[in-house]
């Protein structure tokens, strides 16, 4: 379990911890922007214009992140009152993962200007490349075409004989089964890190 990294690393816990629930919370929020963007005030009515990680994520998810490192978050949406529902559903949705592999494209190049500058600091370095890693990670993990990851509701627009699995166990089910496969947690970090080598280049 994560929470036991509070004993072993406490500083990297913290560090974790902090950085993923700014990550998740931005990556909402970049959900919302877009929402209005399309003309939809809904996640202005729901107060969740708003840098608290608190609306974005609620303190179960945030004690769930504390315990085993892992978390979520939600920006309501109406895709009845986008300006175009099918163009939409696409631009919202992927709004969140392309902030997080933004973000996560500046952390990569904040840390080289780290290493050229006088003020290098070995701290604030990791502190970067902690966080360039964690969001490719929710980059990565949120374009699997799995509801109720954006992925999924990305691609069903392309292919709308994906939608009725909206509604269904299917995507609860393949969640679980894919963090319970031994290596993926591995596997997607490992993917991760040879993105930010390449950034690196």
């Amino acid at each position: 379990m994560f929470i036991k990294t509070l004993i072993i690393n406490p500083v990297f816990f913290f560090m974790v911890v902090i950085l993923m629930i700014i990550s998740i919370s931005l990556h909402e929020l970049a959900h919302g922007l877009a929402a209005i963007s399309q003309r939809d005030d809904t996640p202005q009515k729901t107060g969740h214009i708003t840098l608290n990680p608190i609306v974005h994520m609620g303190w179960g998810s945030i004690f769930f992140l504390c315990i085993a490192g892992i978390s979520w978050g939600k920006m309501p949406v109406n895709p009845s009152k986008f300006r175009s529902p099918k163009l939409g559903k696409i631009l919202v949705s992927a709004a969140g993962p392309l902030f997080n592999l933004t973000l996560g494209i500046l952390c990569v190049k904040s840390t080289q200007l780290i290493f050229t500058s006088a003020h290098e600091g070995i701290l604030i370095n990791e502190f970067f490349l902690i966080a360039a890693h964690i969001n490719i990670s929710l980059f990565l993990l949120n374009i699997l075409p799995v509801p109720p990851l954006d992925g999924f509701y990305v691609f069903s627009e392309f292919f709308p004989a994906l939608k009725p699995l909206e509604k269904t166990q299917f995507g609860l089910s393949a969640l679980m089964l894919l963090f319970f496969i031994p290596g993926f947690g591995a596997g997607l970090g490992a993917i991760a890190d040879l993105i930010i080598r390449t950034i690196a280049l």
